[in-house]
């Protein structure tokens, strides 16, 4: 297992990880250096920063590792993300690892530090073992469930390795590998028998002792009460396994994958263009805001600039969704505690934004409009008028809202103080967005990293104190529209002149007026759309302040027409994760009120 470092550390020396020190990662090296020894470790070269620092370990020294990470001054704290990588058909794949067959990445964040570091591990297809990381990071549990049912990679002391998006009887193989089929066309048909019914069915029935749970104890006799995967309250085809003694929960279990629609793999099939619409319907209510990583960074691997009016109006279009996310939100949690009034005024609102949008991209809830270098099309005649109407309604409405809901002594007794949780509890389960920004740590993307012009924006970001719970969250929510508002204006009364498409032979496709003019320009029209533009080979990260947290994407290329590897970190995996810990020992009417805090939709935890 550890033959393909070993075999790699002999070649270099002490000078290989000095050389690769950048002015942003020099400190975090430094004390690298100053901990291990320098055939421990070794920095992938990362010139253009379109990654965050990575370095290579032994499969062996994972825990050593992240013990440093853990213990060293502003800790890297947070584990964001954590998936693997089929090198097997990587051609460009990072030089000094060229005869590993799989890689793990664990992507750790210091908040204190405003640093990322990435710590990769190659692996031997016939060595797929490694130490699980669950003692020192609580939202590693399902992360490793998920790269053990993708690729195989077994984790050492898991304390439930199983399956968790897939179905629980599943025996087909490894979906991420590159040697299982992405269309269905490439596999062997499929036949619903009586006996592959029967045994579907038993796979998804609850079995208490399977999980170590009791029936009955000296006091109790435990009911077992499946809520979902078809219930409103639980906002999409969520499960979740209650144990319960009268209606206090004992312990609960969330069982996910309904929807899971295998959207990292679709990404190795598509180009770089045609798989644009897929991102809107990763998070469905976020529309254009989940095009916003996927181009930015591939704009990255093809060292694209973009113009300033591009970014306004990339902004103004998230900003948009993003108010139309968070009032569904406000709406359904105020239906699931019995206020049924304001999700009907609401739907009215979101219908005026979602006419902006129409007007604007031609499409209302998946545009999927943000293209590579630009934009499909400049904004039409009229969008302003559009958006000063918007401006002057909604705030009227927001309002109302607030004194009839909002302040509402049932509401806020039925969310304040319950399903609370702490600042270091909300980062070690990897919480992002409000629920993160409710505990007083003024954590948003938009200002913490600002990308697409965010930093030449005036608006501020609603934190809360020390505990985040259900009435927090929610009203953190309710300002953030206002800060949405104030962003849009922004947007209308200096949006910048300029193309909505920058003249890149990369970008795709290009402008229209162009292609209809220049036989030379419809043939590389032609080309683009149908096989797609060559993106350079490279690695790229980019990070987003998405409606329910954070969002990102990492994309490796290997300077074809697809992507080879492409991971969807969302916010609600983790989130919902969490649930267990918060709401043990609370009533089934809090877990409802917890669940329509969380701001969820499960296309956003399945992918």
């Amino acid at each position: 297992m550890n033959n393909v470092f070993d075999n790699v550390i002999k070649k270099i020396g002490d000078i290989h990880n000095k050389s690769f020190s950048q002015k942003n990662t020099e400190p975090i090296i430094n004390e690298l250096n100053k901990k291990f020894n320098f055939k421990d470790f070794i920095i992938q070269n990362n010139l253009n920063n379109k990654i965050p620092l990575i370095i290579w370990i032994r499969s062996n020294d994972i825990i050593k590792f992240i013990k440093f990470f853990l213990e060293i001054k502003n800790p890297y704290n947070m584990l964001y993300d954590m998936h693997g990588i089929d090198e097997r058909l990587h051609f460009n794949k990072f030089n000094l690892m060229k005869k590993m067959d799989f890689s793990l990445f664990y992507h750790l964040i210091s908040i204190n530090r405003n640093s990322d570091i990435i710590i990769k591990i190659p692996l031997k297809e016939k060595f797929l073992n490694i130490n699980t990381i669950t003692n020192f990071f609580k939202n590693a549990n399902w992360y490793e469930r998920e790269i053990w049912e993708m690729f195989g990679i077994n984790f050492i002391n898991h304390p439930s390795l199983s399956h968790i998006l897939l179905p629980k009887n599943w025996d087909n193989g490894y979906p991420l590998r590159k040697d299982f089929p992405s269309r269905a066309t490439e596999s062997i048909p499929y036949l619903l028998t009586k006996k592959k019914y029967k045994k579907d069915i038993k796979s998804t029935k609850f079995n208490p002792e399977d999980y170590n749970l009791p029936i009955k104890n000296k006091l109790n006799d435990y009911m077992y009460l499946n809520l979902g995967p078809n219930h409103p309250s639980v906002h999409g085809a969520f499960r979740i396994i209650l144990q319960l003694s009268g209606e206090e929960i004992i312990q609960c279990i969330p069982d996910i994958g309904y929807h899971h629609r295998g959207a990292e793999k679709i990404a190795e099939r598509q180009t770089w263009h045609t798989y644009i619409p897929y991102t809107d319907r990763i998070e469905y209510l976020g529309g254009c805001i989940n095009e916003m990583p996927y181009i930015l960074a591939i704009e990255k691997l093809a060292n694209i600039i973009i113009t300033d009016r591009i970014k306004v109006i990339r902004v103004m279009l998230s900003e948009l969704f993003r108010i139309n996310s968070h009032l569904l939100c406000l709406s359904t949690f105020m239906q699931d505690l019995g206020i049924m009034t304001p999700i009907f005024l609401v739907f009215t609102d979101r219908q005026k934004i979602y006419d902006i949008i129409e007007a604007i991209t031609g499409a209302r809830m998946h545009p999927a409009w943000f293209r590579i270098g630009g934009l499909a099309q400049d904004l039409p005649n009229g969008w302003d008028i559009l958006v000063k109407k918007l401006l002057n309604w909604l705030p009227k409405r927001l309002n109302i809202y607030k004194k009839v809901a909002l302040q509402n002594s049932i509401l806020i007794s039925r969310s304040k103080n319950i399903a609370f949780y702490n600042q270091k509890e909300a980062i070690s389960w990897g919480i992002t967005g409000t629920g993160l920004r409710a505990t007083g740590l003024n954590l948003d993307v938009r200002k913490w990293r600002p990308y697409s012009g965010y930093e030449n924006f005036d608006f501020d970001i609603p934190i809360g104190h020390n505990i985040s719970d259900c009435y927090s969250r929610i009203l953190l929510k309710f300002e953030e529209i206002w800060q949405s508002l104030r962003i849009i204006k922004q947007c209308l009364n200096y949006m910048p002149e300029g193309q909505y498409k920058v003249d890149h032979p990369l970008t795709t496709p290009p402008p229209r007026e162009r292609m209809l003019n220049h036989i030379e320009t419809l043939i590389h029209h032609f080309i683009q759309v149908s096989w797609g533009p060559l993106i350079p080979a490279d690695e790229s990260f980019q990070m987003i302040e998405a409606t329910k947290g954070i969002n990102s994407y990492y994309l490796i290329s290997d300077g074809s027409t697809m992507s080879y590897r492409t991971r969807i970190r969302t916010p609600s995996f983790p989130h919902l994760q969490q649930i267990p810990s918060v709401i043990q020992g609370s009533l089934i009417s809090d877990l409802i009120t917890y669940l329509g805090s969380i701001d969820f939709v499960m296309s956003d935890v399945d992918r």
